[in-house]
């Protein structure tokens, strides 16, 4: 090879690096994640970027602390104050030190509220008049409200008709996507915080909307099985099973069975006592009596993105039953006696927790 095709490899071959380098470094400086959930990140006096790299590791808001006090060390941004800061996974690390570089003019008078994956609307309802000046009953005259739904309706996609059924318990289950909302003050409204809600499950669904609709469920129905999972899986691996174990019931005429719609129909938000008492009543939600041949008349909890992932692309198997222990580990089995034998032995390891 002469010394004008070396000179041209060595030229390329450095590029190269440099391109791969700095898509290591790109990449290491993007988001975590796409969970935009705001986390709530205390800055101590004489703390600096580099002291409180750890911190945003931990609270897991930056892919590497290396990477981001590389970062920190080119841009030189102005010194991060004491103060209460409020991140989410999907900033990335620009984002991230361009907020706390920003003078810490905290509003005494904001309002941050956080709403988790499986609430239902009662504690959705509790936790707007706790942190607000807003009733639980004024959460629940609303949601009655039929031209307030009917507006609801006209703006969201995934809102229809089918939320107006007189028989529902609380007509926007399942539609108020969990997260962490900021508000002005205590003087939000009801209607105000369920815009920012609902605007935000439009977010979240939207990149779901085709595959959602390629299902044989409507957007009400698979929201209300993504509610189900939501309360019955306790990691992302075990929901995709226990929405294959639905699947399978679902597809060979069973009812679902589970638990869960139980206690909600009974408005059982208590769940150490068990369901005994309530296992066969009647009514649009509990699937282990024979009342609700399929899904409930509506969801029972707002379900986060894992239980949507999940019901879309659940764990295709043969299994019938599913159990948990008391670590929240599931098992899955084929019959009714495997079933009750697996409970037998978590029984007999101190490991069965009924509730």
């Amino acid at each position: 090879m002469d010394k004008n095709k070396l000179k041209i490899f060595g030229v390329g071959f450095f590029a190269l690096g440099i391109i791969i380098i700095l898509g290591i470094y790109s990449f290491y400086l993007g988001p975590v994640s796409k969970d935009s959930g705001l986390k709530e990140i205390e800055v101590t006096s004489g703390s600096s970027y580099l002291t409180i790299a750890s911190l945003l590791k931990e609270n897991n808001l930056i892919k590497s602390p290396l990477f981001y006090k590389i970062y920190v060390k080119l841009n030189n941004p102005k010194p991060v104050e004491a103060c209460t800061y409020y991140l989410s996974e999907a900033m990335g690390v620009e984002e991230i030190v361009d907020t706390l570089s920003e003078s810490c003019n905290i509003n005494p008078d904001v309002v941050n509220i956080t709403f988790k994956e499986g609430w239902n609307m009662r504690r959705t309802a509790n936790i707007i008049a706790d942190k607000t000046n807003n009733t639980v009953d004024s959460v629940y005259e609303l949601l009655k409200d039929k031209n307030y739904l009917d507006e609801l309706i006209e703006k969201y996609w995934f809102l229809t008709s089918e939320i107006k059924n007189n028989k529902i318990y609380y007509s926007l289950e399942g539609y108020l996507f969990p997260n962490t909302y900021q508000f002005l003050n205590k003087d939000v409204t009801v209607k105000e915080i369920f815009e920012v809600m609902l605007d935000e499950t439009d977010k979240q669904l939207k990149p779901f909307k085709e595959a959602i609709a390629k299902t044989d469920f409507t957007i009400h129905e698979f929201l209300t099985f993504a509610s189900i999972v939501e309360l019955e899986g306790a990691s992302s691996d075990d929901r995709a099973s226990v929405a294959g174990v639905f699947y399978n019931r679902l597809e060979d005429g069973w009812t679902l069975g589970s638990d869960v719609t139980g206690y909600y129909g009974a408005k059982m938000d208590d769940w150490t006592d068990g369901l005994e008492i309530h296992l066969n009543d009647c009514n649009d939600y509990n699937t282990r009596g024979t009342c609700v041949p399929k899904l409930p008349i509506s969801p029972i909890a707002n379900p986060g993105i894992e239980s949507i992932t999940a019901v879309i692309k659940p764990t295709k198997h043969d299994y019938y039953y599913f159990v948990a222990d008391c670590d929240g580990k599931t098992y899955l089995n084929y019959t009714e006696r495997e079933h009750l034998n697996t409970i037998s032995k978590l029984k007999s390891e101190d490991n069965w927790c009924d509730v």
